[in-house]
């Protein structure tokens, strides 16, 4: 699996070709705006230049001068004194990888897992319990397959996760469901 350093070099080298400007001419286009907030930052690049959240949340990032080390600190972070959960993060990553056009953005507290859309989010919710949220509307829950709630509404379900043997089959095709759906 790649490291986050690695998924956000990849991103840099295909970002001319899928943007059709390098990064500094992003970097410069974030600096003549005077905008200063993330959120503000990404809404721009998605709205005025139809960069999708991925590319819009590296150059937000490169642009504040976190982008060296953002996304390996912010996945750190979330696992510092619940390093037991790792695995199960790490286990979820390999297979999203694997899903053609997914965008792995970490944030403070979760990974959003996106495609055109996000469909999927990895949060270490206690020191002993993984959160999978899933985005797959219309599907009814079933067993570990649970209804969001209040948990997050940014998800339809969620699957609580222990270990790294619980991401098992059934799990991994609800993911491969969901990044489906998000097309």
């Amino acid at each position: 699996m790649a490291t986050p350093e690695e998924m956000r070099d990849s991103m840099i080298a295909n970002l001319t070709e899928k943007t059709g400007k390098p990064l500094e001419d992003w970097l410069k286009i974030v600096a003549s705006s005077g905008l200063q907030k993330p959120g503000e930052i990404i809404k721009m690049l998605k709205t005025d230049h139809a960069m999708t959240h991925g590319f819009a949340n590296l150059v937000m990032h490169m642009s504040k001068g976190h982008g060296e080390a953002s996304a390996d600190d912010l996945v750190s972070a979330q696992y510092k004194g619940k390093e037991s959960l790792k695995p199960i993060h790490d286990a979820i990553m390999a297979h999203a990888s694997t899903l053609e056009g997914v965008e792995i953005s970490p944030k403070k507290t979760y990974v959003s897992l996106r495609r055109a859309k996000q469909f999927a989010l990895v949060q270490p919710s206690t020191k002993t319990r993984m959160d999978l949220g899933l985005n797959m509307k219309g599907v009814a829950p079933q067993g570990r397959l649970e209804e969001a709630g209040k948990w997050n509404a940014m998800c339809t379900h969620r699957v609580k996760l222990a270990s790294a043997e619980d991401v098992d089959d059934e799990v991994l095709s609800w993911i491969t469901q969901a990044w489906d759906g998000a097309q």
